[in-house]
């Protein structure tokens, strides 16, 4: 029996060394490579298979130059207003989804960005402890190699927005004819607006609810100014809001 819990303990550690070798590589390595492709588009390639459809997978990296500051404030309005001042989490975020959850039975997220493209990059579907603590793991990587330009840039070039269309260039091309570095407000609101879920909420054919999320975004990125600074800590909209009111 020790033979075997050595053996067991060998294997545990090495494996353990292994994959903090592979991932951190791996994450130095995409702090300036493309992301070839992401493990929910070969998912989502599978489930079109299984269920008889044409496999779909729209991709075109382009480089964060080539992709309209509209739609990276959009998605900053939309997904996570205080991307630029955090490092990898909003705990006020949490703490407000944690107390809003509690009380109703739709359950509302607190993903920040950085957390979506570490999820988006390199994890796989699912909601698990064991896959959410790999995930800190990895935005904990993002967040020190990276810089939150190259977040967003590989956030934007990966991230799902219709049905087999992944990143910005995809999305302008397949839904507005135009290269993503040419994208309006109005068209970036859009795009942001179907991200909580792609799959049901539509860019081509948006509903009504769609739409008021994309006057809502609208309205946001009008609080901002209508740019998203890197260089410099940015306030959060509401503190924007309470200061026009005094």
């Amino acid at each position: 029996m020790k033979e075997f819990f050595k053996k067991l303990w060998r294997f545990t550690w090495k494996a353990a060394m292994w994959f903090l070798i592979i991932s951190i590589v791996s994450v130095i390595l995409f702090r300036w490579l493309p992301v070839p492709v992401t493990p929910l588009m070969l998912t989502r390639c599978v489930e079109q298979k299984m269920n008889g459809k044409e496999m779909k997978l729209k991709k075109n990296w382009v480089p964060f130059e080539e992709i309209s500051p509209n739609l990276q404030l959009a998605v900053v309005c939309s997904e996570d207003q205080n991307f630029i001042n955090h490092s990898g989490f909003d705990f006020k975020a949490i703490e407000k989804a944690m107390d809003y959850n509690a009380t109703h039975k739709k359950q509302r997220g607190a993903s920040t960005i950085s957390q979506q493209t570490a999820k988006n990059v390199f994890l796989w579907s699912g909601r698990s402890w064991i896959r959410k603590g790999i995930e800190v793991y990895f935005v904990f990587l993002i967040e020190t190699f990276w810089s939150k330009e190259r977040i967003m840039e590989v956030y934007l070039n990966v991230i799902e927005i219709g049905d087999g269309v992944y990143g910005a260039q995809a999305a302008s091309k397949s839904f507005f004819k135009k290269d993503a570095k040419n994208l309006t407000k109005s068209e970036a609101a859009l795009i942001a607006a179907v991200l909580p879920n792609p799959l049901k909420f539509s860019v081509a054919k948006p509903s009504a609810y769609t739409r008021y999320r994309q006057n809502w975004i609208l309205r946001q990125m009008g609080f901002w100014g209508g740019t998203l600074k890197y260089e410099e800590p940015a306030a959060p909209v509401e503190k924007k809001k309470r200061k026009k009111k005094k």
